[in-house]
């Protein structure tokens, strides 16, 4: 199965409202180790992006990702608005030489994109309590599918079972970046609110 770079972005409206559907549980899993913020900034950083798409539409994919990123980085609230904003520039270099059929292998390398744009900024490895503990996990199940030969559903699907496992995984981790750091073992047993932000992204690009 074959899909269109613009229905694949249309996709993420999907995540944009799950992440809406769950600010609550985003703000009480930020209560319980930072200042409780990181559901209503993920509210503003996916309400920019999706505006970006209303406003530029799919003429210029590059151009797109350009204004999601930048709608994510004013959003305000700490890291996420930036992290999220490098996610989404990051995109335009995986962006593949046919928009209209894009396969497993080009999904995975658009989405591979948006996480090195990322990382470039973030230096989070998995294993300490961030975003990227369900983002790497996601992009490296859709590598994995795409080197298998696996149809884009069933890469879909396992990249949200690996991001989703890898933001429960978070549960028993220490945090080594934002104030959770400083909390100690006391994060112990609550998972990272960014990391289950990306469960939900990863869910919704899979629906």
């Amino acid at each position: 199965m074959a899909i269109s770079l613009e229905s694949f972005v249309n996709r993420f409206r999907k995540s944009f409202q799950l992440i809406r559907d769950n600010v609550e549980t985003l703000t009480k899993l930020d209560a319980a180790t930072g200042d409780g913020d990181h559901g209503v900034t993920m509210v503003r950083i996916v309400d920019k992006a999706e505006a970006a798409i209303e406003t530029k539409g799919f003429g210029d994919f590059a151009a797109l990702f350009k204004a999601m990123g930048m709608g994510a980085m004013s959003a305000g609230g700490g890291s996420a608005g930036p992290l999220m904003g490098q996610f989404f520039m990051g995109l335009a270099n995986g962006i593949p030489a046919d928009a209209n059929e894009m396969d497993t292998a080009a999904v995975a390398k658009l989405m591979e994109a948006g996480y090195l744009g990322m990382f470039k900024f973030s230096k989070a490895e998995v294993g300490a309590r961030t975003m990227m503990d369900a983002l790497k996990p996601g992009v490296d199940a859709l590598l994995a599918a795409a080197e298998a030969g696996k149809d884009l559903e069933t890469a879909l699907a396992e990249a949200r079972d690996a991001a989703v496992a890898g933001a429960k995984a978070t549960e028993q981790m220490l945090a080594k970046f934002g104030r959770a750091r400083n909390l100690g073992d006391r994060v112990l047993g609550s998972a990272d609110p960014g990391a289950t932000s990306w469960s939900f992204i990863f869910t919704g690009l899979c629906e």
